[in-house]
């Protein structure tokens, strides 16, 4: 049963992670993605930057991979932070039970 209130709690805390992350990941995530393109792109091709395909496909896939990492980090630490708050639950309610068998039993 302890496993299973830490997993319940884990998935609650994904889920809250996903709306965290859209409210307040992508667009930091995607900002510093694209100022992370612009700069590598502007040491290939230098600065300022011509409107070709290549230097703005760079800018994007920077902007997808910051996307990418501030989503993953927000979603796993409010997953490991709901396991951890399941697993807490999970043994206060194991020490209540195993106190209320000892107390029947005498």
């Amino acid at each position: 049963m302890n496993t299973s209130i830490s997993r319940n709690a884990a998935y609650i805390g994904a889920g809250s992670g996903l709306i965290l992350f859209g409210m307040f990941g992508l667009l930091p995530g995607s900002l510093l993605g694209g100022a992370a393109g612009i700069k590598f792109a502007g040491m290939l091709f230098g600065l300022p930057l011509s409107p070709g395909i290549l230097a703005r496909a760079i800018v994007l896939a920077s902007m997808l991979m910051g996307v990418l990492v501030a989503g993953i980090a927000i979603v796993t630490a409010s997953s490991a932070a709901g396991w951890l708050v399941g697993r807490v639950i999970g043994a206060m309610r194991h020490e209540h039970a195993s106190e209320n068998t000892i107390l029947v039993r005498k």
